[in-house]
């Protein structure tokens, strides 16, 4: 996703955002991120799959399954994994050349959101920030970088 905003000063801004696969590593979330393996996630799938597949298999065959029976366990099924690729973060970067004169320096401000729709709105918003007051907002996601 990428947009190019004019500021209010003349610069050209780039905004950009591309999707992380991992969570980016904070002092915050060192300990947490230590702790955390992909075990205990595999073993609740494995058993997942092993109960629906026992349902699937010992159901006689004079029972009739009604099929919003079958979309509620397809519904449970799909419920983590779609869960973890709506919540993903979202690294956001708006960074500037600088103008044509040389008044203005170049500037980067990077920033981390989660949510695919989240990211969309907070776009919007710094696009429309750059193009008021040709800066991002202090107090928004994104923070300057040197």
């Amino acid at each position: 996703m990428n947009r190019l905003v004019r500021g209010e000063d003349g610069r050209d801004w780039v905004v950009r955002a591309q999707m992380e696969w991992r969570a980016p590593a904070t002092a915050d979330d060192f300990e947490h991120d230590v702790a955390g393996s992909y075990g205990p996630g595999i073993a609740m799938i494995v058993v997942m799959v092993f109960l629906v597949a026992a349902l699937v298999i010992w159901t006689p065959d004079v029972v009739k399954v009604p099929a919003w029976v079958l979309l509620a366990l397809l519904l449970v099924v799909l419920f983590f994994p779609l869960r973890w690729i709506l919540r993903r973060p979202w690294t956001v970067v708006a960074e500037t050349e600088g103008d044509v004169a040389g008044d203005r320096p170049s500037e980067r401000w990077v920033g981390t959101i989660r949510g695919m729709f989240t990211v969309s709105g907070e776009v919007k918003r710094i696009s429309k920030t750059i193009q008021k007051h040709s800066l991002p907002d202090f107090d928004g996601p994104l923070h300057p970088v040197e």
